[in-house]
């Protein structure tokens, strides 16, 4: 059975910083591309970060600079380091794993919760 499990998220003022980690189990870790994904409220969900096997890493532009995402594949985990948090931080943050042996076969964790308060 797969699962994806998140942990970390929380309260914190802007300017503070958080880290989220997710922990997988019942997948073959190092072939998936992990990311890690927030839906805000009224706004689609959107990729924050990705991460491949071999450590290669893409960002939305918003976070560029104050996010970074790093997997431990010993530990079959993906942690995001997020600093310098804004209010437009705010949403659900869900961490994915994209198959690079299957297309189309993704899996999702239930989310954690990320609030920046002004």
């Amino acid at each position: 059975q797969v699962q994806l499990v998140e942990s970390g998220g929380g309260l914190v003022q802007a300017g503070g910083s958080l880290r989220l980690s997710c922990s997988a189990s019942g997948i073959v870790f190092r072939r998936f591309v992990m990311g890690w994904y927030r839906h805000a409220p009224g706004k689609r969900r959107e990729m924050v970060a990705s991460i491949t096997n071999s450590g290669t890493t893409e960002y939305v532009d918003s976070v560029k600079g104050r996010l970074t995402i790093s997997r431990d594949n010993a530990k079959n985990t993906v942690q995001l380091q997020m600093n310098r948090l804004k209010p437009d931080d705010t949403g659900v943050y869900y961490c994915n794993a994209e198959s690079t042996f299957v297309i189309g076969l993704e899996r999702w964790g239930q989310g954690t919760q990320v609030t920046v308060s002004s």
